[in-house]
This record gives structure tokens, sequence and C-alpha cells, in this order.
């Protein structure tokens, strides 16, 4: 599994299932990984417990190795890209200590200019975070139970290599329900493990992981989801646009139209923008419209890459990045995409760019052509 934050990625593993003919050795083995996992995850819930028992207690204490006195570290949101705290590293040191709202977070520690970046799950307790024999990215953290299990999650899984990873990371939502770990995995993957798997690993989920921002992105795509194919209808949906005016793609009936799922920090999405943009300028006068669907989260880089890439059709965006509403009912796994709908709503075409789209269009609004 790979989480990519402004251009850098962090990696979490992912598994598949085992063949019915592999030899005892790997599933004793198998065993022997999810009994280590089950210990993690127990002293884990002993931890949140103790530290449940006092407020306000989280703290997050740091060195570093060859950052300059003065560098600037911010703590994010993971989710939502909030500015949780900022610090001053002073002599490879720092200090954390206004707390979130709610724990356990992930958060990602990174440099102002996101050169250094470090994904961290917190809790409420006091934390280290060490870097002095390793580099930023693969720092020690200690003190938080989450972490361990996340840690614990990557080592062994990391181990693994080939189809088999995928059914152990699916094993380990299903035998851990009850932590947050799992609702995390789950809500990264369940567009790609798809709704039938989704849906059967979350009703196992207490009510208090379902009611947390994974818990609600599962959700939302189990209620949302459709998966339209070539040759099914549309599915609508409302959404605003960059006024802040709720919009419909059914205002749209009776043109040809592009659904383009698309964000700012995507390189091939903007490199393929140029294109469009002439592509449309060509086919517009004849009925072609498109409809840019960002998944972006910040609203800033989303409307500044609007205007540097020039496009002028309707953009619409939720700022809920991978959980936005219509690439949950779309089924979006990867972008860029898109969808051709005909002008009878009907979906004729998918992930259509460059010289495929403009052969498209021109077979099927060949007036354009004659007019040039």
């Amino acid at each position: 599994m790979l989480l990519e934050k402004n251009g850098q990625v962090f990696q979490f593993p992912s598994v598949q299932r085992h063949e019915k003919n592999e030899n005892s050795g790997k599933s004793c083995r198998q065993k022997q990984w999810y009994i280590e996992i089950s210990a993690v995850v127990l002293m884990t819930i002993f931890i949140i417990s103790c530290a449940g028992q006092n407020k306000n207690t989280f703290s997050l204490t740091g060195k570093t190795r060859g950052m300059k006195n003065g560098t600037i570290l911010l703590l994010e949101n993971a989710q939502n890209g909030e500015i949780i705290d900022s610090v001053t590293v002073e002599k490879n040191s720092f200090k954390f200590k206004n707390p979130p709202t709610t724990f356990p977070l992930q958060v990602y520690l990174c440099t102002k200019d996101h050169s250094e970046c470090r994904a961290i799950w917190l809790e409420n307790r006091k934390m280290t975070f060490d870097a002095t024999s390793s580099n930023f990215q693969n720092a020690l953290v200690s003190g938080s139970g989450t972490e361990n299990v996340a840690q614990e999650m990557r080592r062994k899984i990391y181990a693994i290599h080939g189809p088999q990873r995928k059914i152990m990371e699916m094993e380990f939502v299903k035998s851990h329900p009850d932590n947050i770990v799992s609702a995390y995995i789950l809500s990264v993957y369940s567009t790609t493990w798809g709704k039938e798997k989704t849906s059967e690993l979350f009703k196992n989920f207490p009510e208090k992981l379902k009611e947390t921002e994974y818990g609600k992105n599962i959700s939302d795509y189990i209620r949302l989801n459709r998966n339209p194919k070539v040759g099914d209808r549309f599915v609508d949906f409302e959404m605003k646009d960059s006024t802040g005016k709720l919009r419909k793609i059914s205002e749209f009936k009776g043109k040809l139209l592009l659904l383009e799922f698309w964000a700012s920090g995507c390189g091939p999405c903007r490199a393929n923008n140029p294109g469009l943009v002439r592509t449309y300028q060509k086919y517009s006068p004849f009925g072609f419209e498109i409809v840019g669907v960002s998944l972006d989260k910040n609203r800033k880089n989303w409307l500044e890459a609007v205007r540097k890439d020039r496009l002028t059709w309707l953009q619409l965006n939720d700022l809920k990045g991978f959980s936005n509403k219509a690439g949950l009912i779309y089924g979006i796994l990867g972008i860029p995409d898109n969808f051709l709908i005909d002008k009878n709503g009907i979906i004729i075409g998918r992930n259509l760019r460059g010289e495929k789209l403009t052969e498209k269009l021109s077979e099927l609004l060949p007036a354009a052509d004659k007019e040039r």
C-alpha cells in the first residue's frame, strides 16, 4: 500500500490469499505472525486504557540529525491536512506540547517545506521521536501503542513478497476489528477490495470505530458505490463548484459529457490538462462538455491549479480527497480517470485521453473536423 503526502510516498502493507497447496512451514510462520501482532495489540489496549486515566498528558519530544537551527516542523492531521501545532528545531531537538482534539490520531510530522515527513500515530502520552541513527522518515517513535502496532505491521508485512500480502492485511483487519489501524487500512483499501469484502469486514467493527472519520469514509463507500461500467447509465450526484454553488451533472443532459477526475498534486493529470484544453476548445462548440471532479483536499491548491492550467469548464470538489462523493460512486481507484457519457446519459468510454479521446470525439462530432 502506498500513502502519498506532498510527493513523498509512505508504505503500508498489503497482502494476498494463501493458496491451498502452500506448505505447512508458511502456515506456521503466518500463525506465529498473528500471535505476535495480537500480543502487540493487547499491549496497545492496555497502554491506551492506562493513558485514558490522565488528561492532556501528550507531548512529542524529538531529536534529529543534521537539521539546521530554526527549521520549522509541522504536525499535520493526516486526514484533513490541518496544522495541529508547529515548533522550531534548535540544536537538533524539538518538543510538541499542544495536544490534538482526539486520540489516537494519525499525523504527518513534516518540515515546513515538506522535504522531510514521517507518518505517526499519536496517543495522549509522552512520546519520543529519534532520528539520530536513521533518516527522518525511518525515525524511531516510542510511547504510542497504536504506532507500535503500525510499526509491527510494517515490519512483518515488508518481509512478505507477492500476492500473499493482501490476504494477510485482510486477515489482520478481520482479527482486530476494534483497532483503529484496522479502520485505517480498510478505509484506504475499501475501493480496491470492493463493496462485498469491505462490508463483510466493516460489520464487525464496534460503534466507536464506525464513528471515526475512517469509519465514516468506509460507510460512505458502502452506501454510495455503484461502479458503473461502459454501457450503463450515468449516476447523477450533487456537489459544490468553485463558487460554492451546488451543481449536478444531469444539468448537461443532451450533451456529450466527459466526467474528468483529477487533482492538483497529480503529475499525470496536470500533464494531460494542456491537451484537454485544446480538445475542449475544438469540440465544445459542437455539444461537448467537461465536468472536472477534483480529489484535492486543499481548496487553495485546487483553485490555483485550475487557474494555472486554464481550465474553463465546470469544476466540482467536496474537499474530501479520495473519499470524494463522486469518486466513491464511480469507484475511482486512481487518477487521472474519466467517463465519457453520451447525449442519452449512457457511459460509452472510460479513461480516454490524448489521441484515443480525440478519435472518439471525431467519430461522434464529425462536424467539428469539417469546420477546421
